[in-house]
């Protein structure tokens, strides 16, 4: 039987994959699908794990093929990820080991978001509604933040 995909699926590379879904098991409630290990190195070639449903891929850095965040020096991809409540989300995920870059706050476009960086390099944004803001309300409010010179997450 084959595996049903999403028409959208981010795949991110990291150093130590089997490290970086022992993390998101415990920061964010992943669950893994499978992985594919490579005989030789005993590096993850392919792995997927859902978060709330999710599908995401992963795998261990082969140069050849894809580079992670520490080899590229950064990365210019954040995922943000809807849950209950962003102060306890992001909790979780640091005492699980990810680095805070921006601790929760209220948001102009009406949600309560905080930001942290995981182990491997990725950016991730924890955030829930707490008001329903309609586009043009949200460009007020950017417009006026933006003067303020304060922004979202880095």
């Amino acid at each position: 039987m084959s595996i049903p995909y999403p028409p959208v699926i981010a795949a991110i590379t990291v150093n130590n994959a089997a490290a970086a879904l022992e993390f998101y098991k415990a920061a964010f409630d992943a669950v893994e699908r499978y992985r594919l290990t490579d005989s030789g190195s005993g590096k993850i070639g392919h792995a997927e794990f859902t978060i709330s449903g999710q599908v995401m891929m992963i795998a261990d850095e082969f140069p050849a093929f894809n580079k992670s965040p520490s080899t590229l020096g950064g990365s210019a991809t954040k995922f943000v990820l809807i849950v209950a409540n962003a102060d306890a989300a992001f909790e979780r995920a640091i005492a699980a080991g990810a680095i805070a870059i921006r601790p929760p706050s209220d948001e102009f476009y009406g949600y309560r978001a905080g930001c942290v960086k995981d182990p491997f390099g990725h950016e991730w944004m924890v955030q829930h509604e707490i008001e329903k803001v309609v586009p043009a309300e949200m460009q007020r409010r950017w417009d006026a933040m933006m003067e303020t010179d304060a922004g979202d997450c880095a």
